[in-house]
């Protein structure tokens, strides 16, 4: 419970970051995958990427992601090197439900508790600041360029900011909290990247606004792609497809409405009034007013 929004929005984020626990038990399976994958197509190097590594995670919701950078040439189609590494997965772990979801393979070990994401890639280039340029499976048959390690640190820089240290990433989190509460079909890594570059421009962090002004800010850009910040790569997508984006839109039209109505109500001193929109926004999950 909380006597004030702002300390709703301080219980929330306790509630909604990972444990170290959550990420061990996923991230211990990382040396079978690494040795099977090695043995089968040789690796450069497997390394962790994603929300857990960014900080930016959901609990419940998130799951370990490596990027397995692939020695062999790359095929035409990212399905035929998808399926290569499911299907060399599945030998490994023969008791694991294991499926494709671009870009990337999924583990679910322990009935989906400790879920894994292994993105195959394959090296384009090195970039200027040191790190790698990436080509991995696209939303069809067709590569995506990706700077993993480029981003992260981009993303670092913003949460770093002395006025707003820590609020680019529990930005991103809590954005990303609403994705899930109510199954929004749109992209963690766009969210992340989109909470960075507007956490980038604000002098301070009031998260009760800026959720607020944040989705205010996706609405007035029809949630439209997004230049890569760090210029590494091409655009960055929203959605995996058009319908997918239109249910989105739909949705960040809710939330922008419960979002408004939940500053206003606050503004006019009806803190129960902006919990009830705040919870609704939430899906259930904002604390109670005490």
């Amino acid at each position: 419970m909380a006597g004030s929004v702002e300390q709703g929005f301080k219980v929330l984020l306790g509630w909604i970051t990972p444990s170290e626990a959550e990420r061990a038990k996923a991230a211990s399976h990382r040396a079978s995958i690494y040795s099977k994958l090695d043995d089968k197509f040789g690796l450069f190097r497997m390394f962790e990427s994603g929300s857990f590594k960014h900080g930016t995670g959901v609990s419940g919701y998130s799951d370990v992601d490596y990027v397995a950078s692939l020695k062999p040439d790359r095929p035409n189609l990212s399905s035929s090197t998808l399926a290569a590494v499911r299907d060399a997965l599945k030998v490994r772990f023969p008791n694991t439900y294991i499926h494709v979801s671009r870009p990337a393979v999924v583990l679910d070990f322990g009935q989906g508790y400790e879920r894994v994401e292994v993105i195959p890639a394959y090296v384009k280039s090195k970039l200027a600041d040191g790190n790698m340029k990436f080509n991995i499976p696209g939303i069809l048959e067709q590569w995506l360029e990706s700077s993993p390690e480029t981003h992260l640190a981009y993303v670092n820089a913003c949460n770093s900011k002395d006025d707003v240290k820590g609020g680019a990433k529990q930005l991103a989190r809590l954005a990303k909290a609403w994705k899930y509460y109510r199954d929004v079909p749109i992209s963690s890594f766009y969210l992340e990247m989109r909470a960075a570059a507007y956490m980038a421009t604000q002098s301070s962090v009031i998260y009760p606004l800026d959720v607020c002004y944040f989705l205010n800010s996706l609405q007035r850009s029809e949630l439209a792609a997004m230049n890569d910040p760090t210029g590494s790569t091409g655009r960055i997508q929203p959605c995996s497809s058009d319908a997918n984006l239109t249910i989105a839109q739909s949705r960040l039209d809710t939330a922008v409405t419960r979002a408004s109505k939940a500053v206003q109500y606050n503004k006019d001193g009806k803190t129960a009034a902006a919990f009830e929109q705040w919870d609704l926004l939430f899906n259930g999950r904002f604390p109670a007013y005490d």
